[in-house]
């Protein structure tokens, strides 16, 4: 398995939170086939393991009361490990090849609206201090460009283009985008590069605290759970209900599904659909409020 662990972070780039993920899903699957298939781990035959025994793997999880997700997420590391498994020679067959995971519902992103965003944004503060200068950008950064937690805690001062107001950052699996902003952030960008220089000196990373190491991504959700405390209807309180929100705004201001799955760096457009169905329901609570819906 070692092997295979190794391909995952040096040839396919994966993050080491997946690979450790991944790790921990496959050493649960041989503990299943050490006691319920009695098979010994330094022994037995990788061959031996066929779709009946990952189909009964599968029962053994939902009976644990896994979510449909967390069973997937073990099935797709099984699948990554027999595709390299196949490509290496070490099986012949795909014993996954005819098997699908429970089906998952999706949740609608939890976003904000504009006016509440506006609002939130907008907020007059007289602390111009480097943290308060900082914190604010963060929160303006993630709404206008959508990027992850993990992209923003990454951005160097070299990725951002301030003549062609373009923002690189590197997504998952290593993959990097350009981002284009707009002069309201570059504002914001510049008066915070001041800021940090005087107050902290020079730095590797462009979001950094007070005695100039880069913020982790806990003290971004520490930053953005607190400011968003300030609306009491929203559920869930998190950076990524800012990305949620600045892909529901962009659509609903008549971006095209594409554009908005390339600006967010998805893989495909079935990541983006799911934003569709956020300003589908907008537009269901919009005409409940015409006289004739609500008869």
């Amino acid at each position: 398995m070692s092997s295979f662990i190794d391909y995952l972070r040096y040839e396919r780039n994966y993050s080491a939170h997946t690979v450790d993920s991944y790790a921990i899903d496959l050493m649960q699957f041989i503990t299943y086939l050490e006691v319920k298939e009695e098979m010994d781990r330094e022994t037995f035959d990788v061959e031996r393991i066929d779709a009946d025994i990952v189909r009964l793997w599968m029962m053994h999880l939902m009976k644990q009361s896994l979510s449909p997700a967390s069973v997937n997420r073990k099935l797709s590391a099984l699948q990554s490990f027999f595709t390299y498994a196949v490509r290496k020679g070490i099986v012949e067959k795909h014993p996954l090849r005819l098997i699908n995971g429970p089906k998952k519902s999706k949740p609608i992103p939890y976003f904000i609206k504009e006016k509440e965003i506006d609002s939130l944004l907008d907020e007059e503060t007289e602390d111009t201090g480097f943290v308060e200068v900082r914190n604010q950008l963060m929160l303006e950064l993630l709404y206008e460009t959508g990027v992850r937690c993990s992209e923003l805690v990454g951005i160097k001062d070299r990725d951002i283009d301030m003549d062609a107001m373009l923002l690189k950052v590197t997504g998952k699996r290593n993959k990097q985008r350009l981002i284009p902003f707009a002069d309201r952030l570059k504002n914001m960008l510049l008066n915070y590069i001041n800021v940090r220089g005087r107050e902290v000196g020079e730095c590797v990373s462009f979001f950094v605290r007070e005695d100039g190491r880069p913020v982790t991504s806990a003290i971004v959700y520490y930053v953005v759970k607190k400011r968003l405390s300030s609306i009491p209807t929203l559920a869930k309180r998190s950076p990524h209900v800012l990305r949620h929100t600045f892909a529901t705004s962009m659509l609903n201001d008549g971006a095209t599904m594409s554009a908005v799955s390339n600006l967010l760096g998805h893989s495909s457009l079935a990541s983006t659909s799911v934003y569709t169905h956020v300003t589908f329901e907008e537009l269901k609570r919009v005409y409940n409020a015409h006289p004739r819906a609500k008869k």
